[in-house]
């Protein structure tokens, strides 16, 4: 399981992440997301000891990272795949790690099998390495402890959409079987196919976090996007309903579809889109999380998303 109370961390007096609490519980995995500069990097390296907090605190089953005994033999973790040393072939990069954490070096030619790596590949320089080959490698070396967690930052990144298959079926597998497993990834829809839960962050942070079925659930109201947004938010505050905007023009209401298409027919608005809201999915979520405030607008600013 992995812990993580009121994490925070300041460069200067720029914080980067601040007060992050999130909770990984075994037979999970946690979809990690956020924009670029949201702070899932930093986080996932002050979990995995490398750079150390301002404020608060994060466990590996039950203790910091920096404490566990041979954690290679606990933790299985890949921050970047492109960090591994490229004068080294594959099969070399594998049984130095086997050596420093006292695996059987078997179990090198298992892993470079499972992830997808020939004996070719295994041969080759890493520095010939494609990403998608890299992350397959790093993969197979976060594995080769047997770990109990996975802490995993982009691991799909460079992958073709067989790999991704691939990752997504290993990760739901190694959860299936009692695992944690912690992934920050952009690819939305290949976290929703199997993370059980999200924790959003925004801006260091938290914006959301919770199940699945709990976070994609439907909020109520709807959906509705016009050809003018500001004449639309005109005429959604002219007609006294509460609306929030995002930073693509679309505007969630707390309104029936009917009283939406009214107030922009009164106000002769063009509609380009109007449905329930909560069908988008994650990346709908996603979104309203973590997009800034929309401009100055007539439509109850003090409702704007943060």
């Amino acid at each position: 399981m992995i812990d993580v109370k009121g994490l925070s961390k300041r460069y200067g007096d720029v914080p980067a992440v601040e007060n992050v609490t999130f909770h990984c519980a075994p037979g999970t995995v946690t979809g990690f997301l956020g924009p670029n500069g949201a702070g899932k990097s930093t986080t996932m390296r002050m979990i995995c000891g490398l750079t150390p907090p301002t404020a608060g605190s994060a466990t590996v089953q039950g203790v910091p990272y920096a404490r566990i005994a041979n954690p290679g033999r606990h933790v299985g973790v890949l921050l970047d795949a492109a960090a591994q040393h490229p004068g080294r072939t594959g099969r070399e990069t594998l049984a130095l790690t086997a050596q420093t954490i006292g695996v059987d070096r078997r179990r090198v030619g298992e892993l470079m099998e499972a992830v997808g790596l020939p004996p070719k590949a295994a041969r080759r320089r890493v520095g010939g390495y494609s990403l998608g080959m890299r992350q397959r490698l790093g993969i197979a070396q976060a594995l080769l402890g047997d770990p109990g967690v996975l802490i995993l930052d982009e691991p799909a990144n460079g992958l073709d959409p067989e790999g991704i298959f691939w990752m997504r079926s290993l990760l739901r597998d190694f959860a299936d079987r009692g695992g944690t497993v912690l992934l920050s990834s952009h690819l939305l829809r290949e976290v929703e196919a199997v993370a059980d839960r999200f924790v959003v962050i925004a801006g260091g942070r938290i914006a959301a976090q919770g199940g699945k079925d709990e976070l994609l659930a439907a909020p109520g109201g709807v959906l509705v996007r016009g050809l003018d947004p500001a004449a639309l938010g005109a005429a959604l505050a002219a007609a006294g309903l509460a609306a929030t905007a995002d930073r693509t023009g679309a505007f969630t209401v707390r309104a029936s579809a009917e009283q939406v298409g009214r107030a922009a027919a009164r106000a002769g608005t063009v509609l380009l889109e109007l449905r329930q809201a909560g069908g988008g999915g994650l990346e709908e979520l996603f979104l309203s999380l973590t997009s800034a405030p929309a401009a100055p607008s007539p439509v109850a600013p003090e409702e704007a998303l943060r």
